[in-house]
């Protein structure tokens, strides 16, 4: 979570789970001069996590990069990379069959997600917009 960027009083986040805990982020100074224009949002992402060998650029209206494959950050990559994990942990846990039965499961993760709803709230930062629950209902195929 970054308060600091949402200007949220870390106070209004509430009782957090154990596991979460707020952190102030330190922002870096842009390297480019020209200011960023509010409204008028870049039609790509890029993406890049430690171990990879390049750059991940994603059209941000398919979500996939110039080939036409899924972002190494899509919802299905990272639930396929969660399953993995837990089962190679063996952790005695219920296994859902959908991606959102999973998330659901989550419970601190829940519970912290409606503490950040509710400091929004009573920062005036408005509600969060959720997305249909209809994006959520896969599962993985094997």
């Amino acid at each position: 979570m970054t308060p600091l960027v949402w200007n949220i009083p870390l106070a209004s986040l509430g009782q957090l789970p154990v596991l979460f805990c707020p952190r102030s982020l330190c922002p870096l100074a842009s390297s480019n001069a020209e200011a960023r224009q509010p409204g008028k949002a870049p039609n790509f992402s890029v993406n890049w996590t430690v171990g990879d060998t390049a750059l991940e650029v994603i059209n941000a209206t398919t979500g996939k990069d110039e080939t036409g494959c899924a972002s190494c950050l899509c919802k299905h990559a990272l639930y396929s990379l969660w399953m993995r994990l837990s089962s190679s942990l063996r952790l005695k846990v219920f296994k859902p069959n959908l991606y959102h039965e999973t998330r659901q499961g989550a419970t601190e993760y829940q519970t912290a997600k409606e503490c950040l709803f509710k400091a929004f709230l009573k920062a005036g930062l408005g509600a969060w917009v959720e997305k249909p629950i209809e994006q959520d209902q896969f599962s993985l195929t094997v």
